[in-house]
């Protein structure tokens, strides 16, 4: 029975990460309803998780942290970056979205990954294994499924509105609006598996997590700072009222 567990449980993590990352999505969609740009809420998040990470990782790995070097430093920064990229693009892509379809497209990622991590050898071809099978089809059908709902938005069947009031408003809906976003979620889905890729790199060489995860919420912090003081210059839009914004901040550090 232990084993059993033991060998569940990394399914039943990623199982509980992408459940976190729907609810993200659903929270985060209702605070940059409310003002809050998706610069300054990736800011915001990063920046309170590395202030929360920096004294957990210090006491976790204070006896079995390996030393700092300029390489490890340069990997936590691409990490940074990639991560940052990743944040960024997904949450313009529910701007032009919605909700609902952000989390449609998070099935790109286990795909995406697959990809890269045959191409950096990390997953052997082996066109016979069923279990390789498997991931091909599995990867053929989550990019299949993103193209259609990226391309096609079709009207709502469940409502109270007149049918001449629903075709109108059909014939209405931005469908350029909706193909850039699902771009915009597709490239935060492909960069999301880069920095997973490169996160289990690192990993090999520095198994210390937290330390790892600190640096990387340093660095986003950091950029993304940086390019919402660029982007955007509007001070209130830093503001954490209405209460939504500072929940949707907390969660995220959770997420």
């Amino acid at each position: 029975m232990g084993v059993l567990e033991s060998a569940a449980a990394p399914y039943m993590g990623m199982v509980l990460a992408t459940t976190a990352q729907v609810g993200l999505i659903l929270i985060s969609k209702q605070a940059m309803a409310n003002g809050m740009t998706n610069y300054i809420f990736v800011a915001y998040s990063n920046l309170l998780a590395s202030v929360i990470l920096l004294p957990l990782a210090l006491l976790i790995h204070r006896s079995n942290r390996p030393p700092l070097t300029f390489s490890l430093i340069c990997g936590f920064f691409s990490l940074g970056v990639l991560g940052c990229l990743a944040q960024l693009t997904g949450y313009t892509g529910i701007n032009y979205t919605n909700a609902e379809f952000a989390s449609a497209m998070l099935n790109l990622i286990p795909g995406f990954t697959f990809i890269l991590a045959l191409i950096f050898g990390m997953e052997k071809l082996a066109c016979r294994r069923a279990s390789f099978q498997a991931k091909t089809i599995g990867t053929v059908v989550s990019i299949v499924g993103a193209f259609i709902v990226t391309l096609y938005k079709g009207p709502q069947i469940l409502t109270s509105q007149s049918a001449s009031r629903l075709l109108d408003n059909f014939i209405r809906t931005p469908q350029s609006s909706w193909i850039l976003g699902g771009l915009f979620l597709a490239v935060d889905c492909a960069v999301s598996s880069g920095y997973i890729i490169v996160q289990a790199l690192i990993l090999k060489k520095y198994p210390a997590e937290l330390i790892i995860v600190f640096f990387y919420c340093l660095f986003a912090a950091i950029l993304s700072t940086v390019v919402s003081l660029i982007v955007d210059r509007d001070l209130s839009a830093w503001s954490l009222q209405p209460n939504i914004r500072l929940i949707a901040v907390l969660y995220s550090v959770g997420a």
